[in-house]
């Protein structure tokens, strides 16, 4: 059997083919908030690396996240623009697999850097005479390092196994980016080793640092009660409520969508769930923590008033 009945030069993305008069008014809600993640994101990483008052693994930690955002967008975001833009709703066997392997490292990179977040927010709260030994620069950039890795290990493994699948001339991908559940009900072949390892290997990399988030935050509940002055409660109910909401609008979907075989769940809510975890969140991201942040608010003013204050000069 030749490459090119096992494997098409090129896949055609047939998310709206059900709902075409769907295409221009998507297209523009699309542009608005990947505009709105650029920015966003932006935003917070000048703040964090810009104002000194910002240096701490917490804000090392955001910046990490808001970086994630940007490159996890940027993976997906331009080729639905392109597709959505015109006639051509195709793209390459290669650029497919080739953002197959990047949105799945970052999406599970940003599912385990989620977790270490909260381990921060635990030790901010529950061990703050020990917070600045354990939480110094270098344990900072490995923990970091280790969610990038492991992303990246979960990724070359999942995609490895999805690639190897032949496609036998199927061309019509009913999603509106290349994602490996879509992707293995496109094989001719027997898909169930897939499905199974995806399953497995997702509710482990997904409730490994849920279950890391339930114990912190736990710890950090009982640790706000006991604080005496309001204020001090009111910070860190702030900041941990931020982290929370964040998890909610990542987890959710992802749960939802990796934790069972690919064929159980309608395609239609599949996407729009995909939609929502890798491009309303990573727009919402920046908000949630700027809102609710006075730290980053002041952070903010403070670098528009250096810009002004620049060009007046």
């Amino acid at each position: 059997m030749s490459s090119k009945l096992l494997f098409p030069e090129d896949l055609i993305l047939t998310g709206f083919s059900k709902h075409p008069w769907l295409g221009l008014p998507f297209f523009f809600a699309l542009l608005f908030s990947y505009t709105f993640t650029l920015l966003g994101n932006v935003a917070i990483i000048l703040v964090s690396q810009l104002d000194s008052q910002l240096q701490s693994p917490m804000y090392f930690f955001l910046t990490n996240l808001s970086f994630l955002d940007l490159c996890f967008t940027t993976t997906t975001v331009p080729q639905m623009l392109f597709n959505l833009g015109g006639p051509n709703k195709n793209i390459t066997y290669i650029g497919c697999m080739a953002q197959a392997y990047l949105f799945h490292w970052l999406g599970c990179t940003e599912c385990v850097l989620l977790g270490i977040m909260a381990l921060d927010r635990y030790m901010a709260v529950c061990k703050p005479l020990r917070y600045s030994v354990i939480m110094d620069p270098k344990h900072c950039r490995q923990l970091s390092g280790t969610a990038w890795l492991v992303g990246l290990a979960n990724s070359l493994l999942q995609s490895t196994l999805t690639v190897q699948l032949p496609l036998c001339g199927n061309q019509e991908l009913d999603h509106f980016f290349c994602e490996l559940p879509g992707l293995i009900k496109m094989a001719c072949v027997d898909t169930t080793v897939n499905e199974v390892t995806l399953a497995v290997v997702a509710t482990f990399l997904i409730m490994g640092p849920l279950s890391m988030i339930f114990v912190s935050y736990s710890c950090i509940a009982q640790a706000v009660f006991r604080i005496p002055s309001a204020d001090k409660r009111l910070k860190a109910f702030n900041t941990c409520s931020s982290h929370l909401l964040v998890v909610s609008l990542f987890y959710g979907p992802g749960i939802y969508i990796y934790m069972q075989p690919s064929g159980d769940s309608p395609q239609d809510l599949t996407k729009a769930l995909t939609l929502f975890y890798c491009v309303i969140t990573p727009m919402a991201n920046p908000f949630i923590y700027t809102l609710r942040n006075k730290d980053v608010k002041g952070a903010l003013r403070r670098l528009l008033r250096r810009a002004i204050l620049s060009k007046r000069i």
